[in-house]
């Protein structure tokens, strides 16, 4: 099972402020949606409560310490990455997507086979990082520019990344 990591960062890291999101990126939002729809996201409580409610079409798996909390019939709660991870093992899928928040990356880097990085022209303020991407241990294999319009705040660059071999 490939295990992707799909995020958009600034220049300076920044993935989030308040527990948002802190730029207006259509096409980032469509690349995000491409990508991810008809699989499984794996992401943290305070990022699937920014996000509000389960993806359309996707199946959502929430990471949390809270044995009580519920997700809509159809969706997992998971109490760390890792039973994340088997419960998608189980299911004997192709890929799976980790979709934040910091913490979240931060433990799923390790394990990570592609990295799907929307790295946007910004130095925003932020109090949510995205870990530094070792470049030794990472190898980009494509990359694909847009540019700021009335629908995109920034320039950014769709980056994806693979795991470089040892």
């Amino acid at each position: 099972m490939k295990i992707s990591i799909i995020v958009a960062k600034a220049k300076n890291g920044v993935i989030g402020k308040d527990n948002q999101l802190i730029w207006r990126l259509s096409a980032d939002l469509q690349l995000f949606k491409s990508h991810t729809t008809s699989h499984h996201i794996i992401m943290g409580r305070k990022t699937y409560e920014s996000v509000g409610k389960p993806l359309p079409n996707r199946t959502s798996i929430v990471i949390t310490n809270n044995q009580d909390f519920k997700v809509p019939e159809g969706h997992m709660v998971a109490h760390s990455l890792e039973e994340a991870i088997q419960l998608c093992i189980g299911k004997k899928l192709d890929n799976v997507f980790i979709i934040g928040g910091a913490e979240i990356y931060k433990q799923a880097l390790p394990i990570a086979d592609e990295l799907m990085v929307t790295e946007v022209n910004a130095m925003p303020d932020g109090d949510v990082f995205f870990p530094e991407i070792d470049k030794n241990e990472w190898k980009v294999v494509s990359t694909t520019s847009y540019f700021k319009d009335e629908k995109n705040e920034y320039d950014f660059d769709f980056v994806v990344y693979k795991k470089s071999k040892p």
